[in-house]
């Protein structure tokens, strides 16, 4: 079988070795198309692909289309709103994610920002502290889970909410369950926001659910820029000089957000699993449940059922 590794944003050269490496133990080709510039590369290269691993890369109805021996695509890490995945079921394509694989990494790069952010950036000036502060976690999967075992080596109070996870498990691991996701902003300082982009949470973090945020609180996105609604965060930030926002996916409106100095930061791109083991764990998590589904048929991880 030929999996063709669409990658606009490259993996590692160590996880590219070792998806050719797993890929090939399974008896399959493996084809790279890397730092593409235009979808018809990308039309080009499905034409003839049984599988395709990519990252964040777009797999729209036009790529589905253009690959009529496709039966496989995997999504090298959590996030999979870049694929029709409804469409794919139509076609008979099966769409998997790999979770779990960058978590780690997300997780040490919320740290990362919010000790930036506490210590306002790094501007010479006094900042303040984690330790003691109330850290809300919205979405208690693998990454929230991350979030919460760092948090607890910084000796922070540590919330989360999860719709899907029942309060027993939560409190299983130490952190606070609250009752809704209106809670969680009603009781914490900063705010770490894990949810997938949805129909139900697109824009779901608007002007009144920020709001409800006590002075000083801070609301970290590594999620996905779609979730905020980024009209009703630039209203709010204009109204209360406590607020800050901060984020590894620059909103559509970055120049409207940058007025707030001091109180906004967004890195240039998604950095959430710009790790070199992410990058490796990922890679061939995607290239082993290939082989597993060409082999056996197992789609344990397919998220278009």
């Amino acid at each position: 079988m030929k999996i063709l590794v669409a990658t606009e944003k490259p993996f590692a050269t160590a996880a590219v070795n070792g998806i050719k490496k797993a890929a090939e133990a399974g008896g399959h080709e493996v084809v790279l198309l890397e730092k593409y510039t235009d979808k018809a590369q990308l039309l080009d290269a499905v034409k003839d692909a049984d599988a395709i691993i990519v990252r964040s890369d777009k797999i729209t109805k036009e790529v589905l289309d253009a690959a009529p021996k496709l039966k496989i695509v995997v999504r090298a890490g959590a996030g999979y709103d870049s694929i029709d995945t409804a469409y794919a079921k139509e076609k008979g394509v099966v769409v998997e994610n790999t979770p779990g694989q960058n978590s780690n990494a997300v997780a040490e790069l919320v740290f990362g920002l919010l000790v930036y952010t506490v210590r306002n950036f790094f501007n010479g000036k006094s900042g303040s502290e984690l330790k003691g502060k109330k850290l809300g976690i919205l979405a208690f999967g693998n990454v929230g889970r991350n979030v919460a075992r760092i948090a607890k080596g910084f000796d922070m109070d540590v919330y989360a909410f999860d719709e899907f996870v029942p309060s027993d498990k939560i409190e299983a691991q130490g952190v606070h369950a609250v009752k809704s996701r209106d809670d969680l902003f009603k009781t914490c300082d900063i705010v770490s926001l894990h949810i997938p982009a949805t129909d139900e949470t697109r824009k779901s973090i608007n002007y009144e659910v920020a709001g409800l945020m006590k002075k000083g609180g801070i609301i970290i996105n590594t999620a996905r820029k779609e979730v905020i609604d980024e009209d009703g965060l630039l209203k709010l930030l204009a109204e209360r000089e406590d607020m800050k926002y901060i984020t590894d996916i620059m909103p559509d409106k970055d120049s409207d957000f940058r007025q707030f100095v001091g109180r906004y930061f967004s890195t240039p791109k998604k950095m959430g699993a710009q790790t070199a083991e992410a990058n490796i764990n990922a890679g061939i998590a995607a290239a082993n449940q290939i082989n597993a589904f060409f082999k056996d048929g197992c789609t344990k991880f397919q998220v278009n059922k």
